[in-house]
């Protein structure tokens, strides 16, 4: 008789005793670096890790649109990773306390730690908390690239990066991403899982665009503002949590989820923002050996000022209040029985706003002014640097003048040339049928991320933004680009983008549910 058939003869405690064993001898057989995959009937294995990606002093600032260069450290920037393996499957969720994921950088990680772990490529997921106290690291990393792969005529290398220290830099975030995926599947071992969510009780989170009397919608203005008559979208309070021990009992890591705008801290110092003191206050819960890994819910229109006040929450205060929420909770999750792993993806196509001859010509004009000083329209810059953007992907040739580089920010190699449409990648872990985790691009409005989760069959479902791809932008609702205000004006897709990936997010949810019965 095979030995899993003599297993599943045994009462229970024995089974729980063999399974413990294999799962023990497994972890032995497979602790390398190319690491194999669990059998269906064996402990899910969990890896966790982080490593530094702190950019060097001076390096430019990310999260406006000006150039700020950096004056020092007040904490750390982390790529922090978790690895799960079993059932045939493994999969890998990198976050890194970035701006956002530039797509040539997300293929860049996911190549090489595909190459160093066996994971495949496409299940593994980059995505970035959206600090802005954070490097603003494309035009380096497109440099980075143009070394490698130097374009054919002088032209096109103006205005691009090559000072040699911030090109040393991108090879150092790059190596320390991977590694953080290398490592964190070094250190998977056999886990108890449990999952569940809190509610973030104190307020901390508040939609921030509002409806205004004229039936358009204004970002910012707020509720005592006198056109003001509500707000516009709700917020998301949850906060889904996963929780991973050894079989010991002892907290290897948590991953959560919460659905707040990271752009709290300011100041010209590197700053993780808030997780960082998630991190810390976990740590000092549970152990310093804990490896907090916070994924940003969908939060394209949630920011931390309250409307009817004047006074903002501070960091401190915003990231202790989350931290102590999550570790209250802790003690209400629920152990995931069966947590056998599956792992969803799909390309999904959106398709992009126009960028014609004349909006490029516009764009030019307006970035020129920029740069000479002139008073500028807010919304006009905007406009200019999405147009641009959109000009390197949807016209070949680019519309931009090579001369014009240094004004247009190149920040594309892979995505030139590709079309009306832009290419985005859909992400879905599933454990059993406890908690599916989705992972979708660009700056996601809040409403998406709920759609998602009340149409979800899982009990418990956490959906993080800003994964393998920033160039959406902001992700708004069809209704959302029919109001108006700062995030349809500063998003590169057409209406009706952010549901095409609802859509495609609960097809793959729907599909993994389905495997598992």
């Amino acid at each position: 008789m095979h030995l899993m058939q003599k297993v599943n003869l045994m009462r229970a405690s024995e089974r729980k005793s063999i399974v413990v064993v294999l799962g023990v001898l497994l972890t032995a057989w497979f602790g390398g670096a190319n690491a194999g995959v669990l059998a269906d009937d064996v402990t899910i294995q969990v890896g966790a890790a982080e490593t530094d990606i702190t950019p060097p002093l001076g390096f430019p600032m990310a999260g406006y649109f000006h150039e700020r260069l950096n004056e020092g450290t007040k904490d750390p920037l982390k790529a922090r990773a978790i690895v799960f393996r079993g059932s045939g499957q493994q999969a890998a969720l990198v976050v890194c306390d970035l701006i956002g994921i530039w797509t040539d950088f997300s293929r860049l990680v996911k190549e090489q730690a595909s190459q160093r772990t066996g994971i495949p490529a496409d299940c593994i997921i980059v995505s970035a908390t959206h600090s802005h106290t954070a490097p603003d690291y494309c035009k380096a990393l497109y440099g980075w690239i143009a070394a490698r792969n130097p374009p054919v005529s002088p032209a096109a290398m103006t205005g691009v990066e090559q000072n040699p220290e911030r090109l040393a830099w991108i090879e150092r975030l790059i190596e320390n991403t991977v590694q953080a995926i290398v490592q964190a599947q070094a250190s998977a071992t056999p886990v108890i899982l449990e999952s569940g969510w809190v509610e973030q009780q104190v307020p901390v989170a508040f939609n921030r665009r509002f409806v205004q009397k004229d039936g358009s919608v204004r970002t910012w203005v707020g509720l005592e503002y006198a056109d003001t008559i509500r707000s516009a979208g709700p917020i998301d309070p949850e906060i889904p949590l996963l929780l991973a021990k050894s079989l010991k009992g002892e907290p290897k890591t948590v991953l959560s989820n919460y659905a707040l705008h990271l752009d709290t801290v300011g100041g010209m110092q590197w700053s993780a923002d808030y997780p960082g003191l998630i991190s810390q206050a976990l740590q000092q819960a549970l152990g310093p050996q804990v490896v907090s890994v916070f994924g940003t819910g969908c939060c394209g229109d949630i920011n931390h000022v309250n409307p009817r006040g004047k006074d903002r929450n501070t960091t401190q205060f915003i990231g202790e209040s989350i931290g102590k929420t999550i570790v209250n909770g802790l003690p209400t999750l629920r152990v995931i029985d069966q947590p056998v792993l599956k792992v969803r993806s799909a390309v999904v196509r959106v398709p992009l706003q126009q960028a014609t001859p004349e909006a490029v010509v516009e764009s030019v004009r307006v970035l020129k002014a920029v740069q000479a000083g002139e008073p500028v329209d807010f919304y006009a810059h905007v406009t200019a640097h999405k147009t641009v953007m959109i000009d390197q992907i949807r016209n070949v040739p680019r519309l931009v003048r090579d001369e014009d580089g240094a004004l247009a920010r190149r920040t594309t190699h892979g995505l030139i040339g590709a079309g009306d449409s832009l290419p985005v990648e859909i992400n879905v872990i599933a454990l059993g049928q406890d908690l599916a985790i989705v992972c979708l691009p660009g700056e996601v409005f809040v409403e998406l991320g709920l759609a998602i989760k009340r149409a979800s069959p899982y009990r418990q479902t956490m959906v993080i933004e800003l994964s393998n791809a920033v160039e959406t932008y902001y992700v708004p609702t069809r209704a959302a680009f029919a109001g108006g205000g700062y995030e349809p004006t500063n998003s590169t897709i057409a209406h009706g983008g952010g549901e095409l990936l609802v859509e495609e997010a609960i097809r793959l949810l729907q599909t993994a549910a389905k495997s598992v019965e």
